[in-house]
């Protein structure tokens, strides 16, 4: 068992080790227990997913849901390798793959998961960077480091978990700021680690994802000491590499279920598709990226385009033989096995969607490995390549299929309009003096722990701190809280004290 002498163990705030009911168990446990029991977890159960679950019942993941799939993913992978005599040196060297610390880690990883799943994260993100004068912006994955460790206002209790540092790396997929940590920045290396790039509309602004803001910096260099002369900076923990490809693995596999089961994701599409670039592939390969996006309806030539993304992003694990045997089997799994019939919701269709969600899980699980040495834009722990070529096709399903339909975008347009009008509203209460004593006290709070982070204080750094109070006091709400609130701030609910649930 971990002791808190060990530096993986370290805490933040140096709490103590015990969980709930003074029980002493593993430190990494008692994240377990801390993440599992914050009221941070328990809001995950209203935020979206993909879509929200309005007129689908309680059929689709949200991100709770979500979240406890890729922890029993993640837990499994730690165990197999730990069981596993061929990497026991290789883990140790690298810094240990705990499977207390990888649960742990995959319960919190969408803890700061704005309302409308990533659709709230890209609008929030402008409107932090365009209207609010955050260089910054808003990232998800930094958003849930600033919840588990945020400090303490004027010296009272903190409002972060205290996590071990071994927890607290295992957090981040992306263990770099922006803009300006690690230096050199990853955005800057050739080949850049996956998600470093910077986005294609906005190359100035820095890495499209990354695991910190600023504010937390000093946060993620404690994180990250106990690894330092075992992994590159800019490189993930092993335990943190778990979980990325348990959030991948759970996400390829339980949006299909969810878009088949709600009568979204049709066998003839699907099949028409891979089928298509089965039968005409020679062609499809032969033809230049101009005709292929001129061809951009015919089936067939959008997962032609997710063959060739595949080579120019990732041509370490890339493999034409490999991406074909993929779409082969997962025509056989899914327009042959999952979408032969229609989800009728009886007992016996439960049935066969679990032994499909099984079936999956288990292929992925049993391939994973871990690597020395692994390409820049992977991990130490990664699944093999047949498998990593069938996530990747599984994804494409989803992308086509759902994510790519006008009425998502119609819904999502409206959602992404109602968060604008919500920040805004915000701001403008925040602004008026004749009403500062009566913001809602998590808002007021939220304001105090920007404000105390400023060092300097100066108008500008004041006001961006209020931005940054804003940004933490919406992405904290549920989709449900989103909506009642500015329903509330419109004049249009009547319902007077039952709107104050969201303040």
């Amino acid at each position: 068992m971990e002791t808190p002498a060990d530096p993986r163990a370290r805490r933040l705030f140096g709490g103590s080790a015990r969980a709930l009911g003074d029980l002493a168990v593993s430190p990494f446990r008692a994240d377990r227990d801390r993440i599992v029991s914050s009221p941070f977890f328990a809001r995950l159960n209203g935020v979206t997913q993909v879509v929200s679950p309005g007129g689908s019942g309680l059929l689709v993941h949200n991100r709770l849901t979500h979240s406890l799939k890729v922890a029993q993913v993640a837990r499994a992978i730690a165990e197999r390798l730990a069981a596993d005599e061929a990497h026991r040196d290789l883990l140790e060297k690298l810094g240990g793959c705990d499977p207390d610390v990888v649960e742990a880690a995959a319960l919190a990883h969408d803890l700061g998961h704005p309302p409308f799943g990533h659709l709230g994260e890209r609008v929030l993100d402008r409107l932090a960077r365009q209207r609010l004068g955050l260089t910054d912006g808003f990232e998800g994955n930094a958003q849930s480091y600033r919840i588990v460790t945020s400090t303490e206002i004027r010296g009272a209790a903190t409002t972060g978990l205290d996590l071990t540092a071994a927890v607290r790396a295992a957090l981040l997929k992306y263990p770099w700021t922006r803009l300006d940590h690690p230096d050199p920045h990853p955005r800057l290396m050739d080949p850049p680690p996956r998600g470093a790039t910077p986005p294609p509309d906005d190359p100035g602004s820095g890495s499209s994802k990354f695991g910190a803001y600023r504010t937390e910096i000093d946060d993620l260099r404690q994180a990250r000491e106990p690894f330092v002369g075992r992994i590159p900076d800019w490189q993930q923990t092993v335990e943190a590499s778990v979980m990325d490809t348990a959030d991948d693995i759970a996400y390829a596999i339980h949006d299909v279920e969810d878009f088949y089961r709600v009568g979204v994701l049709q066998q003839g599409a699907v099949a028409a598709e891979l089928m298509a670039w089965q039968r005409e592939s020679g062609h499809f390969r032969a033809i230049t990226d101009a005709a292929l996006g001129a061809a951009a309806r015919r089936p067939g030539s959008a997962i032609e385009r997710l063959r060739r993304q595949l080579h120019r992003k990732d041509a370490w694990v890339a493999d034409d033989e490999a991406f074909a045997a993929a779409v082969e089997h997962v025509r056989e799994e899914l327009v042959e096995g999952l979408l032969a019939l229609p989800f009728d919701g009886s007992i016996e269709a439960e049935q066969y969607v679990a032994r499909f969600s099984a079936r999956w899980t288990t292929r992925f699980v049993d391939s994973i490995t871990v690597v020395e040495q692994p390409a820049v834009r992977s991990g130490h722990v990664l699944l093999a390549p047949a498998q990593w070529h069938e996530v990747q096709v599984l994804k494409f399903v989803h992308h086509r299929f759902v994510l790519a339909r006008p009425d998502l975008a119609l819904h999502q347009r409206g959602q992404a309009r109602l968060l604008g009008t919500l920040v805004e509203a915000l701001l403008d209460w925040l602004l008026d003096p004749e009403e500062e004593s009566r913001l809602p006290r998590r808002l007021h709070d939220l304001v105090e722990l920007a404000e105390a982070e400023l060092h300097p204080r100066t108008a500008d750094r004041i006001g961006k701190a209020r931005g940054r109070a804003i940004i933490d006091f919406v992405a904290q709400l549920t989709d449900g809280q989103a909506v009642a609130m500015l329903d509330a701030l419109s004049g249009r609910s009547g319902a007077l004290w039952t709107d104050a649930f969201v303040l």
